[in-house]
Parts: structure tokens; C-alpha cells; sequence
């Protein structure tokens, strides 16, 4: 808030419009012309817990494109947040590094019964308890409507009315730092929600330079994009600052366009690591693209951005195609065990032969990398949404999450998926417009046509039933096969923090082989062997002397003598040191009945 001695002082860019007025109740108060297309008007009785909105040209009334909160949603006014009053309890928390981390990607609204930010409150323990170190939130600036994925945003520095207000949101932040997990909170960056997005009438946030799935693009790099940029820079800081996030993910940057000598990308991160100076405390930023980009990563001397890391979804491709047999869409690439042990000990898969890329690369660590089994967009972009335990047997949910949670890279679980959710997570809207909602309607059908899906299968997103589906069931972690799950997710969680060769982040102390035909897997890390069997009969895999088995997903996998027997759709840790350290080799096997 910007306060003077006799109330509130009101700002706005606003460089299109010739005149502007502050809205306070029955009051038109005009705004004062200043530099750079910036409007200011002081008001008596101003306050936190004000409302109020701006009329351009005598128009309706408008939201601030700062908005701190709307409580009536992006079509009603602002409110005026008092940021330093919240008493945090948080002083000495310092954050928590990436590399070694383990995150949890959840959805407010359908984490927890309310829905809010104060009922996800009530999973910390959870959390804690399963050995989660990062919780990732999925967006949460004000959108349209009272559900939804949060993708659309439309006020960028609001939390969306229906979770809660700001207070609340700030409480859930500071009662994760008590529990010991940090806060990272996904962004959008690369377009605004179509619905009470009035930005383009304030000034040029848009530009017809570039086009996105959404229509024109941010402006990054156009006529007065200067303050576009800082626009994008004080929202990412906001939520650093005042609610105490940990690290912002970025999505779909490949949907931002920028040709300016510094990227937006590399000056917002360059303004973060200013600001963790600042806090002394460690933030994290980290990228959603849809390829591996090793400039993203790269350090800015290396001629790259200095992103902390970005999502891998080539990862979660090669593990989901090889362990459920789907081959349709952009899984048709995938499948092999050859690609999976590509992907485990690399995170990219199919090599294009270029050198220079290659040449980046070799630099990167496994920490710059996030991978999962599942998260929002490879579970909610299937026509009903299906998890995994819809797709694969039991046997290879282990298997999976031994995969995952053993790897040199930032293993991230998706809501549910520790204890095998079977709640679906599929798309949904709460648009008011109806030819919007027909228009998402008709582009989901369209999207999933690749994929060979039938267009019945697709829950309308508009459905309030489509959302409580999604929520999940917190009765399931104590029952049967649900709760066996769940202590097998804790299990490797607690190896991961017991054995360092399990975060050790340098690639090149993994390797990974694989027989296709005999169905095994095994991955190297270090002074640990991880045994897979994904094949139709039982493996008898071979060790060094001295072996020792650490976990198995299956009662049934046996050590003996100097061998791991492991039937079908198993996984087992081994502590198996080998003669040579520096040395990694596929190890030899058999079959058995």
C-alpha cells in the first residue's frame, strides 16, 4: 500500500486513456496525469479493506491491474491489502535447496475437502510425514469463475477469492515453513484469462508481434514494454516478498516471446537471486517448456538465463508409455526400455545429433531437472482424467515410484499419488459467458482427437460434478492396498534421505541398462544398484559379493547368495558396491520360472 498522511495514494498505468478516475463507493475522485503514463490521486479514508476500481474515459468500472484481492471475483472491484500487517511466525526460516529436494505438486481446490487455503492446511502433517520438502501450488492469482485449473489468470497479484483472502494464504506459507516444507507457486506469465482481462484498455500489455494458443502475445519486447516487464517483475517479487514463497514455476514459457538483449526470463531471475540476497533466504525459479532447453539453466556467463531448473515431461513420456503400453498421441516416440534407461540417466531422450546442444548439456546437473510419474497436465490432459492406478497394476505403481524417487533428478509427486488416488483430475471451467464455455468445450474435444479418445468419454469441463470428482478422498490412505502404497512412498522417501548416492545431482554418476526382451532394468547410482523387472517372467538378477538388499516393492523378491530374485512387475534397492567405483556396467541375468 502507498500511504501519505491523509489516506491512500492511488496509482495505475495507464497510458491510453485521457482521463481516469478512482472509484470509492458513491465517489469519482479524477487521477492526476504524471510521467510514463502513470495516473496518481491521493484519498482521505482510504484504507486496508477498502474497495475500489478505476473508470477509463468515463467508462465502468475496472479493476486495478495490481489488484492485492477481489472478493467478488475479476468482474468486481479491488481491495485495498495492508501486506506488513500479517504477523508471521516464520523469522527463522532460510528455505530449502533444490538439489536433493523432493516436491508435491497440489491443486487448492481439490486437496482438501473446503477447498481453500486453510484446509490444505490440515494435509501439512501429511506432507511432513511423507518426507515432502517443496510443496508446489498450482496458480492461484484471481481467474474467472469459482473453479478451475488456474491458468487463465486475469489479476495477476490476487489469490483467487473463492481459496480464501490473502491472510489466509499467507497462514498455509507460513504453517509449511513450521512443518519444515517450502512454498513454490506456479505463474502464468505467457497470456491473461479472456474473461475480465481489461489490461489492453489500461495500456499496451499485449501485442499482435506474436501469437500464442491464447491469441496476441505479453508484450516483453514492444512499444512500452518497459513496464510490461516490471509489471511481470513486481508480481513475481510480490509473491516472494509478501507471502513468503519459496520459488515461483514458470509455465509454458515457451509461450513467451522476448527478442530484447535480456530476456525476461534472465532479468526476472537475476531480480529473484537480488531479492534471496536481500531475504537470506534460498528462492527458486523454475521453468515449464515444452523441450529441454539448456538455456534455460544455464548460467548467464554460459550465455543462458540461470534458472534454477525446468520441468522434464520427455521423463514422465518414456516411463508412462514403457510401463502401460500406450502408444498414442505424443506417446508414440515412446515405450522402450531403451528410452527409459535413456531418460533415467539423462532426463532427455532422443538425441537429435546436434553438438552444440549436446555440448550444453554436458554441464547440467540432475537437480535442474524436475520429473514425475504424474502431475496436473499429463493426468488432467487425458479425456477423464484417469491416474495412473486406471492404467497400470499395482505392481508397477512401485515400480514407478522406485524409479522416480531413486533418480539424480527433483522428483515431484502429484496429489494422491503416494497412496494411488483413484479420484480423477480432469479439466474444468466455471465460465459465465456461454460461448466461452462451449468454445472449451470444443477445443478439448479437438486437443484429445490425436489420441484416439471418444468424445463422450470427455467430462464437460463446465459440470460442477466434473470438480468434486477431482477432489481427493483422504479416507483412501488408511485402506488396504492404498495404505501399502503409501508406506512403500515413504519407504523409498526415507532411503532418499538416508543414502546420499540416492541425491548425489551429477549425471554421470548414473548409468542405466536394460534388456528388452527379457524385460529388466537396472540403474546405477553409485554405491546402490536399482533392480527393475517389468517383464513377463521372473529375472534373476546378479550381484557383487557383499550385496545387501535395502528395499524390495513385493514380498516375494528374495536375496540369495550373490543374486536378487525379482518376478514380475517388481522393483528392489540394493546396497551392491562394485569392485571398480569409476566403472558401471550393465549387469548379467537370467530368466527363471
Amino acid at each position: 500500500m502507498c500511504h501519505s498522511a491523509r489516506g491512500h495514494v492511488f496509482r495505475v498505468w495507464a497510458p491510453r486513456p485521457e482521463r481516469v478516475d478512482v472509484l470509492l463507493g458513491d465517489r469519482r475522485l479524477p487521477m492526476e496525469r504524471t510521467a510514463g503514463g502513470w495516473w496518481t490521486r491521493e484519498a482521505e479514508s482510504a484504507d486496508a479493506g477498502t474497495d475500489y476500481a478505476f473508470s477509463l474515459d468515463g467508462g465502468p468500472p475496472r479493476a486495478d491491474p495490481r489488484s492485492a484481492f477481489q472478493p467478488a471475483g475479476v468482474f468486481g472491484p479491488s481491495r485495498l491489502v495492508d501486506h506488513g500487517s500479517f504477523v508471521w511466525s516464520d523469522q527463522g526460516w532460510r528455505g530449502v535447496p533444490l538439489p536433493g529436494a523432493v516436491l508435491y505438486e497440489c491443486h487448492i481446490g481439490t486437496f482438501s475437502a473446503p477447498g481453500t487455503f486453510t484446509g490444505a492446511i490440515e494435509h501439512l502433517p501429511h506432507l511432513a510425514d511423507l518426507g515432502v520438502d517443496v510443496l508446489e501450488i498450482m496458480p492461484v492469482a484471481e481467474f474467472p469463475g469459482d473453479r478451475g485449473w488456474g491458468y487463465d489468470p486475469v489479476n495477476l497479484f490476487a489469490p483467487h477469492h473463492a481459496y480464501g483472502g490473502p491472510d489466509e494464504l499467507k497462514r498455509l506459507v507460513d504453517a509449511a515453513h513450521a512443518h519444515g516444507i517450502a512454498v513454490i507457486l506456479d505463474v502464468v506469465y505467457n497470456h491473461f484469462g479472456p474473461a475480465g482481462n481489461y489490461l489492453p484498455e489500461f495500456g499496451p500489455y499485449l501485442t499482435s508481434k506474436y501469437q500464442t494458443n491464447w491469441g496476441d502475445a505479453v508484450n516483453f519486447d514492444g512499444q512500452d514494454s518497459g513496464e510490461v516487464r516490471r509489471f511481470v517483475i513486481a508480481n513475481a517479487l510480490m509473491w516472494l516478498r509478501d507471502y513468503h514463497f519459496d520459488g515461483l514455476r514458470i509455465d509454458a514459457v515457451h509461450a513467451i516471446s522476448d527478442a530484447s538483449a535480456t530476456h525476461i526470463l534472465a532479468e526476472l531471475t537475476a531480480e529473484v537471486q537480488a531479492l534471496a540476497a536481500h531475504l537470506r533466504r534460498t528462492l527458486i525459479v523454475i521453468a515449464e517448456n515444452a523441450v529441454i532447453e539448456p538455456k534455460l539453466v544455464m548460467s548467464p556467463d554460459a550465455g543462458g538465463y540461470g534458472l534454477d531448473a525446468c520441468w522434464a515431461d520427455y521423463w514422465h513420456h518414456a516411463l508412462h508409455a514403457a510401463l502401460t503400453g500406450e502408444r498414442t498421441g505424443y506417446y508414440r516416440d515412446y515405450g522402450s526400455l531403451a528410452v527409459l534407461a535413456s531418460a533415467l540417466s539423462q532426463a532427455w531422450v532422443h538425441d537429435s545429433g546436434d553438438s552444440a546442444r549436446a555440448s550444453q548439456r554436458a554441464g547440467l546437473v540432475g537437480s535442474q531437472f524436475v520429473v514425475c510419474t504424474q502431475n496436473h497436465d499429463q493426468v488432467g490432459n487425458r479425456a477423464a482424467g484417469e491416474r495412473s492406478p486406471a492404467l497400470m497394476s499395482d505392481g508397477r505403481l512401485r515400480v514407478a515410484a522406485t524409479l522416480l524417487l531413486t533418480s539424480p533428478f527433483a522428483p515431484m509427486i502429484f496429489q494422491g499419488e503416494e497412496w494411488g488416488a483413484t479420484s480423477p483430475f480432469p479439466y474444468f471451467t466455471d465460465h459465465a459467458d456461454p460461448e466461452l464455455a462451449d468454445a472449451v468445450r470444443e477445443g478439448r474435444r479437438a486437443e484429445f482427437a490425436d489420441f484416439g479418445w471418444e468424445p463422450d468419454a470427455i467430462p464437460d469441463p463446465q459440470s460442477v460434478s466434473t470438480f468434486e470428482l477431482a477432489k481427493l478422498d483422504w479416507t483412501q490412505p488408511g485402506k488396504d492396498s492404498h495404505a501399502d502404497l503409501l508406506a512403500w512412498y515413504r519407504k523409498l522417501l526415507k532411503l532418499r534421505a538416508t543414502y546420499p548416492d540416492l541425491t548425489e545431482p551429477r549425471i554421470d554418476r548414473t548409468a542405466a541398462a536394460c534388456d528388452e526382451a527379457a524385460g529388466w532394468l537396472t540403474v546405477r547410482r553409485g554405491s546402490l544398484l536399482i533392480a527393475a523387472n517389468v517383464g513377463q517372467s521372473g529375472w534373476t538378477c546378479d550381484l557383487d559379493q557383499n550385496s545387501a538388499l535395502l528395499a524390495a516393492s513385493d514380498p516375494r523378491v528374495r536375496l540369495a547368495s550373490d543374486v536378487v530374485l525379482l518376478p514380475p512387475d517388481t522393483a528392489a534397492i540394493l546396497l551392491a558396491p562394485v569392485s571398480d567405483p569409476g566403472k558401471f556396467s550393465a549387469l548379467s541375468h537370467e530368466s527363471y520360472p
